[in-house]
């Protein structure tokens, strides 16, 4: 089998070498490179052994501020249900909460998501630009602005940087739950642990419960650095109507436009006045874009570009125009959320746009 210096979970097992091949080697120690799409970000991959990962992710936690959102990636009943040929784990978010909280929430369950071969975890604070995530893979991964501080603990553990480390996704090997491995050779804690304590699919949905967490699409992942948030809060604080959005996570924001995308699809349960809400959300996002840098537009363009579509979609009469921001300004072609209305209305929407004349020819 592969030649390992390096105690991997037990939920990950590599494929032994072809014959003639000669073995490969993994050890510890971690890559630095800049993020993508970021240009004062950077990207580490951390392989150290499983044993080692509840210290060294307690010393990064140390190092968080203190508010965040906790990530839980999972095969939850839908995706172990879907017939496509390589489902994708469905993505949770918490709200923000205090660091210490998830902590301690974490504690009984952190040895069942590091060795589960079919579970990531992370923490993620998008205003201040930092992500901590171990994926399924068993690759720690973190993103930050400040490397100096990551590159000095890491050394402080002994973790070298090496930019020819090995990954398991280098190689062939498979994913396995805690459940279908063998209970006699199972170490401590998850001996005495019952048949769904060890499930995956139980535990998860305990801590989802738990940490009040729900599903994000897992094509709506992105990271906005600190130097971009910080860009942005400038510009909304000097806004009369956006100042009080100022100091909120910018990322929040996307994912509520997301969210009110997805709320439209399936039918628009509020009323009139909280559909505008949603507009004016649009409309904030669309004043950010014009206020940066071009590199940071495009960047949050190709961020709600499926939510924009989605919901050009779902926009029926768009021969009207709903709501024009100021009383007798131009109808703006590029201000598609205003033309049309969506097509799944629900009774207090359609009642309030039958009260305004939304149906009067």
């Amino acid at each position: 089998m592969s030649s390992l210096s390096l105690q991997l979970p037990l939920g990950l097992r590599l494929w032994p070498p072809a014959p003639g091949t000669p073995a490969q080697i993994y050890t510890e120690g971690y890559v630095l490179g800049p993020l993508e799409n970021t240009t004062d970000s950077y990207r580490f991959s951390i392989m150290v052994d499983a044993d080692r990962i509840p210290g060294l992710l307690s010393a990064l936690m140390l190092r968080l501020p203190e508010e965040m959102f906790f990530i839980l990636e999972y095969y939850d009943n839908e995706a172990a249900t879907s017939q496509e040929e390589n489902p994708t784990p469905t993505i949770y978010y918490s709200p923000y909460l205090p660091t210490s909280e998830i902590l301690e929430a974490l504690e009984p369950y952190l040895p069942r998501l590091i060795h589960d071969g079919f579970v990531g975890f992370g923490l993620a604070n998008n205003r201040e630009g930092i992500e901590i995530f171990y994926s399924e893979e068993k690759v720690l991964t973190c993103f930050t602005g400040n490397h100096l501080r990551i590159t000095d603990l890491l050394a402080s553990r002994g973790i070298r940087h090496d930019p020819e480390l090995l990954f398991p996704t280098d190689s062939g090997h498979d994913h396995l739950s805690l459940m279908c491995l063998p209970r006699k050779s199972l170490p401590a804690p998850f001996a005495g642990m019952s048949e769904s304590e060890l499930d995956y699919a139980c535990f998860c949905e305990e801590l989802c419960d738990l940490l009040d967490m729900y599903p994000v699409a897992d094509d709506f992942a992105f990271f906005l650095s600190k130097k971009e948030q910080d860009q942005i809060e400038v510009l909304l604080t000097e806004h009369p109507d956006y100042g009080e959005f100022a100091e909120e996570d910018f990322g929040g924001l996307l994912l509520d436009w997301s969210d009110f995308v997805s709320e439209c699809v399936a039918g628009f349960q509020g009323d009139l006045w909280e559909y505008r809400q949603g507009l004016r959300l649009r409309d904030l996002i669309e004043f950010v874009m014009a206020g940066t840098a071009p590199a940071l537009a495009e960047k949050i363009r190709e961020i709600v570009a499926e939510s924009d579509e989605r919901f050009q979609e779902n926009l029926v009469d768009r021969r009207k125009r709903l709501d024009p921001p100021t009383e007798g300004a131009p109808v703006d072609s590029d201000l598609f959320w205003y033309q049309g209305i969506v097509r799944n209305q629900g009774v207090p929407l359609r009642r309030d746009l039958i009260r305004q004349g939304w149906y009067h020819s």
